[in-house]
């Protein structure tokens, strides 16, 4: 019997994310999937789930400039509920620690319908960081039915909060279905107006880091242009404009600096390719760089991914100006160090996570009717 799915995407990350999830549903006989957007990143969501041939069924397109999470939260519940209700699908699927993601689990609990939760369990256990990515996670923990777990330590944390053993499944991460896929069918060089034989890529985006720490980020790539002038910095820009306008502000017009819009993923694939090193606040590049051999910095207090911080292919260094400064350059000017943390370990999985959130899907629903 055809089990009918709903996949909800509502950012970027989430469509890299849940892009070889959705198509694995698709290529499945027993499976009817629909695929909604809330819109929570508009334009970037489409381009990326474009290029994986995934187009998008439903779009609430919910997006509003510079929006308070109040007012996102309440669009996302009073446009997501109808159409779940209609659907009424036999298991809403959602990726992540989102608002969308969250209040798509808590939909799903009203209308008591099943929610699988892929990449469940991460946890920093500081509510404030990531803000409020930490809160949203904790909460679709609690509600999802199926919890796909992309490591042993995501899995303990869940056992800790009192998540049935026989409810958690440990899959591996998607991204990696998404980036081994990428890399391999695309050896395309970045075309960049300014380039060097070394490249820094560097992404800062989240919300804990409006404000004085991206303008320390800022400061403190303006010193590290000024000391390797063999480095090209490449900085694809958020458009949020507590980013956008910052970024721009203190970065344009420096030799060196690349100030791109928002990169589709295969760009972002081969940017991490020929990156030297990364410098990122973004949870799926410090998944995605370790497993192509690239340093990773972490523009953040706390991780919810430690296990690469613990394979040593990962260091935490926050928005100090100087830790950066002092941790970059340590990458930029000591090969033997370097070498010993571009060892391309990939903790997060095989390329394999999404055939098994496809399979255990169809032994819940054909078991459980």
């Amino acid at each position: 019997m055809t089990k009918k799915i709903l996949c909800i995407v509502g950012t970027r990350p989430e469509a890299i994310k849940m892009a070889p999830v959705i198509r694995a549903f698709q290529a499945s006989s027993w499976a009817s999937t629909t695929v909604l957007s809330t819109g929570q990143h508009r334009q970037i969501l489409h381009q990326t789930l474009s290029d994986f041939g995934v187009s998008v069924d439903i779009d609430l397109q919910l997006m509003q400039e510079n929006q308070s999470l109040a007012a996102l939260t309440g669009r996302i519940f009073t446009s997501l509920d109808p159409v779940i209700g209609e659907l009424s699908p036999d298991l809403v699927l959602a990726q992540g620690d989102t608002t969308t993601v969250m209040v798509a689990s808590i939909l799903s609990f009203y209308r008591r319908i099943r929610f699988g939760h892929v990449e469940a369990g991460l946890r920093t256990f500081n509510l404030e960081h990531p803000f409020p990515e930490e809160f949203n996670r904790i909460v679709t923990g609690r509600i999802a039915s199926v919890h796909f777990a992309p490591t042993e330590a995501s899995r303990a944390n869940l056992l800790r909060e009192g998540v049935s053993d026989s409810d958690i499944h440990v899959t591996g991460n998607t991204v990696i279905d998404a980036l081994l896929e990428t890399a391999a069918r695309s050896d395309a060089t970045p075309e960049l107006p300014k380039r060097s034989k070394r490249i820094v890529l560097v992404t800062a985006h989240r919300r804990e880091n409006f404000g004085l720490p991206i303008r320390s980020v800022c400061s403190a790539l303006r010193t590290l242009h000024d000391r390797f002038p063999d480095v090209s910095f490449v900085y694809p820009v958020h458009p949020n404009p507590n980013i956008k306008d910052v970024v721009h502000a203190e970065l344009a017009g420096l030799d060196r600096m690349v100030l791109l819009p928002p990169v589709g993923y295969t760009e972002m694939v081969a940017l991490l390719k020929a990156a030297t090193v990364v410098l990122t606040d973004s949870g799926g590049l410090q998944e995605e760089a370790p497993a192509l051999g690239k340093p990773v910095l972490v523009l953040r207090d706390v991780t919810e991914r430690p296990e690469a911080v613990e394979a040593g292919v990962v260091k935490i260094v926050g928005t100090d100006e100087a830790t950066i400064i002092s941790e970059a350059s340590r990458l930029l000017t000591d090969p033997d160090y370097y070498a010993s943390v571009a060892k391309g370990v990939s903790p997060y999985g095989d390329g394999h996570a999404s055939s098994r959130i496809v399979r255990i899907c169809e032994k819940l629903l054909h078991n459980q009717g």
